[in-house]
Parts: C-alpha cells; sequence; structure tokens
C-alpha cells in the first residue's frame, strides 16, 4: 500500500472505535484493488463531533463511517440525506462529494442482507423484536418496516427512548407515504415494552426476529442472555446481534446451543461496509475477500475480541 500526496483518505468515527475492524477490511480491499486510499479510525468525544464533520469536507476526505453513538448527532451537520437515512433518522455513512457532505444508512442495507445470505430469511410478514433505541436500532427498525415486517416491536432500558424512536419511526413513514401520494395507515404494527425478562415473556413468544442492537455483550460488557426468557421462544426464532467484537457474543452463543440460528454482527459490518465502499468507490466490493479478511483476523486472534 502506497501513500502519496494522491492518497484518499475515509475512516471512522465513533466513542469507543478502537475495536473497530473497518480499518483492516477497508485497507485489505483497497491494497487488493490497487487503489490509493487509505481508512483509519478516529475516536472522537460528544461535544468534538461537528469539528469532526467540518474536518471531512475541510481535509478531502471521500468519506467516513460513523459508529455508536454518534449516528443520529451527525445529521444537524450534514448538507443531505438519501431517502434511507432521512425515513430511518440514523445516519452511518458519510460522502463528500466535492465539498457537499451526503448522510447514508448502509446499516440497514447490510442488516437485510446478512439475513438473507446468512440464514436465507427476508423481513417481509415478520415479527421483529429490536432491543436498544439508539442509532443501529433507527436502522434495524426502520430497515424491518421499508421490507414489510408485520411488527416491530421495541424495548429501551430508558422507556421513553423506545417510545421516542416508535413516534418518530411512525411520524417519519407517514410523511414518506404522503409525499408518494398515499395514506398513512401503516403496513407494520408498532409497539414498545418495557425492558426485562418478565415483559418480554409476554410477547417473545411470538417474535420471528430477534435482534440485540445495544452494546450489551461488547467486549464483555454485560451478558444480554441472562435477560432472555428462553423457554418462551420460538424453535424457528432467528437471533441476530449488531455486536461483533467478540464475533459471537454470550446471546447468540446461548441462542445457537439452544438450536436456534444466529447471525453476528460480523456480517451486517461486512455488507454495509460493501455499501459504503460502493458509494465512495463506485466500485463493486470484494465482498468474499472482506468476509475472509476479517474471520482470518478472528482466527488469528484465537477468537477472542479484536
Amino acid at each position: 500500500m502506497r501513500f502519496d500526496a494522491n492518497t484518499r483518505l475515509a475512516g471512522v468515527i465513533g466513542n469507543p472505535v478502537r475495536h473497530s475492524l473497518s480499518p483492516i477490511m477497508y485497507n485489505t480491499v483497497f491494497s487488493a484493488l490497487g487503489l490509493n486510499c487509505v481508512y483509519m479510525a478516529f475516536e472522537v468525544e460528544k461535544e468534538n463531533l461537528e469539528d469532526a464533520i467540518r474536518g471531512i469536507r475541510g481535509l478531502g476526505f471521500m468519506g467516513i463511517n460513523v459508529t455508536i453513538p454518534h449516528k443520529t448527532g451527525v445529521i444537524p451537520f450534514l448538507d443531505e440525506l438519501s431517502a434511507e437515512a432521512e425515513i430511518i433518522g440514523a445516519v452511518n455513512t458519510i460522502v463528500n462529494k466535492n465539498g457537499k457532505l451526503i448522510g447514508y444508512n448502509t446499516d440497514s442495507y447490510g442488516y437485510e442482507m446478512a439475513l438473507q445470505e446468512k440464514v436465507g430469511i427476508s423481513l417481509k410478514n415478520r415479527n421483529v423484536f429490536v432491543i436498544g433505541a439508539g442509532g443501529a436500532a433507527h436502522a434495524i427498525a426502520g430497515q424491518s418496516i421499508l421490507s414489510g415486517a408485520s411488527a416491530v416491536v421495541i424495548t429501551n432500558r430508558t422507556f421513553e427512548k423506545a417510545k421516542s424512536l416508535m413516534d418518530f419511526l411512525n411520524g417519519t413513514f407517514c410523511r414518506h407515504h404522503q409525499n408518494s401520494g398515499s395514506d398513512c395507515d401503516a403496513k407494520t404494527r408498532l409497539e414498545t415494552v418495557p425492558w426485562g425478562t418478565d415483559a418480554w415473556r409476554n410477547i417473545l413468544h411470538d417474535m420471528d426476529i430477534i435482534v440485540n442492537t445495544t452494546s450489551i455483550g461488547m467486549n464483555g460488557r454485560g451478558d444480554l442472555a441472562q435477560d432472555i426468557p428462553w423457554n418462551n421462544i420460538k424453535k424457528d426464532a432467528v437471533f441476530f446481534d449488531v455486536v461483533y467484537t467478540p464475533i459471537e457474543t454470550s446471546f447468540l452463543k446461548e441462542a445457537i446451543r439452544l438450536g436456534h440460528r444466529a447471525v453476528s454482527g460480523l456480517y451486517m459490518l461486512i455488507y454495509q461496509g460493501a455499501k459504503a465502499f460502493e458509494l465512495w468507490t463506485g466500485k463493486k466490493p470484494p465482498i468474499e475477500l472482506m468476509e475472509k479478511t476479517l474471520v482470518a483476523h478472528f482466527s488469528e486472534k484465537g477468537g477472542k475480541d479484536a
């Protein structure tokens, strides 16, 4: 990999971000395709977020990824949002188009593609249980609605945030329908439930896809598996975790042990990254190489965190 005055810059901002595998994935692809580009990780505090976004334009970055906790916070500092980012209300990819910063949500694409490619199911007519109400939850819940889920149920430790996300999605989808000349009658039932095993027991028996969008389980940060009422879940329910360090959280390990299908956030990372790569470069990404690179990285680490 060469670096010179023509090297194009990309990166990821978040906090924490040192665990990110994106630099490994993107830089391997840039090198393999002979692209004079480099990708780096930048830990950005909330109070420095506006300055960081200005820096994308000022330094001529081709774009960046955005991760926890800035996926909603970056929106006021952008010039434009793509249709899906506006509907979902969260941004994880920014493209610098000749100084104009455009926000996209490729997490939503990554989530849907990971389900299709790894366990062969679509979101249409599914009941989806979303744990968390942050930026990743916006993408998961929003894409579930866009793809025709029958129901989306949101839970969060702070119940008001779950309710706020539900109200936001109701509002944005209503405006979307009105702008397209249709009525606001919801095709997807939206609901919120309180956090905790007792409340979840009454709803999980009817859920087809159960998604953790929080950082619980990342690098040993708690154990979500302890809160799941496992005996109240359908045998064919699919478990999805946006966390990818470790590649299999205790949440997913317990699901697999009990015979459920499970999808690691590693694959959401790969597919959202593939979409971001295409937006930045205009080139089709080598998805097999991206997966091989990350799997090899975890193998070298002995399955431990990055």
